[in-house]
C-alpha cells in the first residue's frame, strides 16, 4: 500500500457522521418505544380499573334510585288521608297481637295460634303480626309507605284467601253468619292502593325525605 494513501474511515469522513445520526435514531427509536409500551400499560391499568368499578357505581345508583323511587311522594293531602285512616284501623289489631290490648291474645298465644291452630308457618304469622303494629305506626308517621302497605295488603289477602271469601261478601251485622265476609277488607285493600300508588303525601316522613 502507497504510504501517503489515506485509510477509508478518513477518506470517507461522511460515514462516520452517518453512523452516529444512526445510532441516535435507533436510541431516539428504542426510547419512543419505551414511552409508548408505559403509555399503553397505564392506559390498560386504567381501563380495567375502570372496568372493575362501573358495576359498584352501577349497583349503587341502581339501590340509590330504588330508595328514591320508594318513597318517592307529593304534598297530597288524599294519600295522607288514606295512610293515617289505614294505619289507625290497623294499629289496634296489632296491639292486640303484640301486647294483649283490647282483648287481645298478646304476642305469644297469637303466634300458638297461627302455628297450632290455623297451621301458618311461623314466618308467615310474625310478618302479619309486624304489619299490623310496626307497619300500622309506619303508615301513620308516612315513613316507607309504600312498603308497610305491602305488608297491610299482603295481609288482607290472605285473610280473604283463607278465611272469609267462604262466608261471602257481608259482614256478619246481624249475627247469622259463621264468619265476617270480605267487604271491609275491599275497602281496606282500595286504602291500599291508593298509598302504593301515591306514596305518604302530605305531613309525611317520606315527603321529607323526598324533597
Amino acid at each position: 500500500m502507497n504510504r501517503f494513501t489515506i485509510p477509508e474511515r478518513y477518506a470517507h469522513p461522511t460515514n462516520t457522521v452517518f453512523s452516529n445520526v444512526r445510532q441516535e435514531r435507533i436510541q431516539c427509536a428504542r426510547h419512543n418505544f419505551l414511552i409508548n409500551e408505559t403509555n399503553n400499560t397505564h392506559t390498560t391499568m386504567s381501563s380495567s380499573t375502570l372496568a372493575t368499578s362501573l358495576p359498584v357505581a352501577r349497583s349503587s345508583s341502581s339501590v340509590g334510585s330504588a330508595l328514591r323511587a320508594l318513597v318517592a311522594t307529593r304534598d297530597d293531602l288524599t294519600p295522607a288521608i288514606a295512610r293515617v285512616a289505614l294505619g289507625v284501623v290497623m294499629l289496634p289489631h296489632g296491639l292486640q297481637k303484640t301486647l294483649g290490648w283490647f282483648g287481645g291474645y298478646g304476642f305469644t298465644n297469637t303466634m300458638k295460634f297461627f302455628t297450632e291452630t290455623m297451621h301458618i308457618p311461623w314466618i308467615f304469622g310474625f310478618a302479619a303480626i309486624l304489619a299490623e303494629s310496626l307497619g300500622a305506626l309506619a303508615l301513620i308517621a308516612g315513613f316507607g309507605t309504600r312498603l308497610a302497605a305491602l305488608g297491610v295488603g299482603a295481609v288482607f289477602a290472605v285473610a280473604i284467601a283463607t278465611v272469609h271469601a267462604s262466608h261471602g261478601f257481608f259482614m256478619n251485622w246481624a249475627g247469622n253468619q259463621k264468619g265476617e265476609g270480605i267487604e271491609y277488607f275491599i275497602l281496606g285493600l282500595a286504602l291500599v292502593a291508593i298509598v302504593l300508588i301515591r306514596g305518604g303525601g302530605s305531613a309525611s316522613v317520606d315527603r321529607a325525605i323526598s324533597r
